[in-house]
């Protein structure tokens, strides 16, 4: 009859077994934590949006994708997304503001007073 013998061997880890299994574990935790630290702080290849350059993450059904411009593909990007209105104009427009594009001003119309 076996019972409930967890080692069906009989046999027990020595003390430097044990030892090497621990510091092994160890080693595995702090891999694993390191891995975690990383992946939290880490803003991926392009950074975050700043000097004339937007990066735009966008969600979609499939995961999403990364949009990347800088300098006039920038502009455009943002004068888009400045006259659109729906949800990736929106999260552009954020990227925009930091990246330093702000939304064009309209000219305006200044009266002249007309003399004779």
């Amino acid at each position: 009859m076996r019972g409930r013998d967890p080692n069906p061997l009989g046999e027990s880890l020595k003390p430097r077994q044990k030892r090497i299994m621990g510091i092994i574990g160890v080693v595995l935790l702090l891999a694993l934590g390191g891995v975690g630290v990383w992946a939290a702080t880490n803003s991926g290849r392009y950074g975050s949006s700043r000097d004339g350059c937007v990066n735009v993450n966008v969600p979609s059904s499939t995961g999403g994708a990364n949009m990347h411009e800088c300098g006039a593909g920038a502009r455009s990007l943002c004068a888009d997304a400045y006259a659109g209105h729906d949800e990736l104009a929106r999260l552009t427009r954020q990227q925009c503001r930091l990246a330093g594009i702000n939304p064009a001003r309209p000219a305006v119309a200044t009266a002249t007073p007309t003399g004779g």
